[in-house]
Parts: C-alpha cells; structure tokens; sequence
C-alpha cells in the first residue's frame, strides 16, 4: 500500500493512495470499523504497528470491492503532514555511502555513525523551511527512510527486514556550520523543519530489496545528487539490527539512512542552499518528495 497523512477538519487523518484518488480512511470507516486494530489516524497507524496494517490492506480491499467513490479525495487537493507525524524516535546515519564519505574526504567509517533528530525538524512534502540567521552553510541529503513497525530489540540481520513497516523519501537538511562547531553534530541536523519526510509511506511488500534503489536529489530542478542504494556500507538490514542492540525500536521509530554523493559540502563550488531554492528527492516507487526554502 501507498499510504499518506493529510490534514482534515483540524486534525491529521490517514489516506490510502489508489489510482482514482486518495481513501479517507476515518470517514470511509464510519459505522463500519469491524475490526478491533484497524487505524483511522496516522498515530494509531503506528499504535497498533504491523497488525493494524493488515487491518487496514483487508479494510481497503473491501473499499475498493465496494466501488464506493464517496470517500475518495482528490490528492492535488489535499493539505500533506509528514507521513509519520509522531514518531518515538528519529535516528539518523551519517556517511553510510562510500562516495558520499569520500567526497568529504573521510574514510569510509567501520561502524555505524549514529546521531539524532527531533521531532521539531519534521516536515511534510510540499513545506517550506525556514532558513533561519543563525547560519549560513545550508545544505541538502536525499535519503531513504526506514519506518519500524514491530518492537524490535536485538534482531539478527537475518530477520532485521522483517520488523521494517515501510519506507519514504526524506531530507536531511543541514546546517554544515553548526554541525561541524562542535564533534556533536545534532545543533546543525535539527532545526525546525529540516527532515521533511514523505509524501508517502511506501509499506515494505512493495519494496523487495532496498538495497537496489535508484535515488536522486534535485536543486532547483538541477540533479545534484544521482546513486542507488546499492552504495551503502551499512545496509537497512544491518541498521535495524546495530540499533536494536542499544535501544529498543517501537512502531513509528524513523531511521534516516544516510545520503549518497552530490552535497554541496562535497563540492567545489560550495554555493549553499538560499531562501528561494527548492530541492526534490526522489527515490525509486517511493514518490518525490519538494519543498522550498524560506
């Protein structure tokens, strides 16, 4: 399924995404909600993890047979929240792309660099994000991001995928002069608004193999960024079970997991992002992913 959060009547409903449009879910389920797990918000999404998204594929099944339209939107018209709006936790990978660590000219890390984000920096497709005076160096990381559907805690790599809800487009927006300040990178990884997160959560069945995606990153228009995931050091299966080994994962957890080359850190022309600018990533099955600076 192709899912997606969008805001309704003051609050953040869930949304099914079907060739004619999008499926209301809470308001399709009115009167009809026969299964005890069946999410009608992002947020219960997540409460309820794998099991509510097996509710969910049987409930939107059911709507499709019922050729029922009257709760479908048109998605041009909708008003996007970040497709995981409350996440638990939100942990970030740094210089997980050989080429991306080289072109900063680092050597390609033997472990996982791990740091986090809060949920301040979240954002939706379609946002903009305040660039704020407190810095100058902005740059973009098109990345892939992992969403936790089962609490995992010390997985092997063997069943790590298993625990994986689905995956979305994300934006490691960065401030470079705050993040090199210090050793400690999270001042310039986590102002407000800089991961923007979705459109969609793509859920796992639809995604065989994430190490076999083609990701690209555009500025204003311009391809700047143009790899496949296939140029991890860590995989999505070793992440999930390096982390699991010192926190607990639960349902909605986001794991960013790295950017590949193209940054404009890792440029000669270092120009850095400016209010105006807007950068699009787009990862294989899993949407495009825009929005501009301010």
């Amino acid at each position: 399924m192709i899912l997606l959060t969008f805001k309704k009547d003051g609050e953040l409903r869930l949304g099914v995404r079907l060739p004619i449009g999008v499926i209301d879910v809470k308001a399709a389920a009115e009167g009809n909600r026969s299964a005890s797990k069946l999410p009608l918000t992002p947020d219960e999404l997540f409460m309820h993890g794998s099991e509510g998204l097996a509710e969910l594929a049987e409930f939107t099944a059911r709507t499709i047979k019922a050729n029922d339209s009257s709760h479908i939107l048109d998605e041009s018209k909708l008003e996007l929240g970040p497709c995981v709006p409350h996440p638990p936790k939100i942990i970030c990978i740094g210089q997980n792309y050989r080429k991306h660590a080289l072109e900063t000219g680092s050597t390609p890390p033997e472990s996982l660099i791990v740091f986090a984000k809060f949920n301040n920096s979240l954002a939706a497709a379609n946002e903009d994000i305040p660039l704020p005076r407190t810095a100058e160096r902005y740059d973009y990381e098109a990345e892939l991001a992992v969403i936790i559907g089962r609490t995992a805690r010390d997985v092997s790599e063997a069943d790590a995928l298993s625990y994986v809800l689905g995956y979305a487009c994300a934006n490691d927006i960065s401030a470079r002069d705050l993040q090199m300040r210090t050793s400690q990178w999270v001042l310039g990884k986590s102002l407000d608004k800089f991961l923007p997160l979705g459109p969609y959560l793509v859920t796992a069945d639809q995604v065989p193999d994430p190490q076999a995606l083609g990701i690209r990153g555009y500025l204003n228009g311009e391809k700047r960024q143009d790899s496949n995931t296939s140029d991890m050091i860590f995989s999505v299966a070793y992440m999930v079970s390096y982390i699991s080994q010192y926190w607990t994962l639960q349902p909605g957890d986001v794991i960013s997991t790295g950017t590949p080359e193209g940054v404009i850190a890792g440029r000669a022309d270092k120009v850095w992002m400016k209010p105006g600018d807007t950068y699009t990533v787009e990862i294989d099955g899993l949407g495009k992913l825009t929005n501009k600076m301010i």
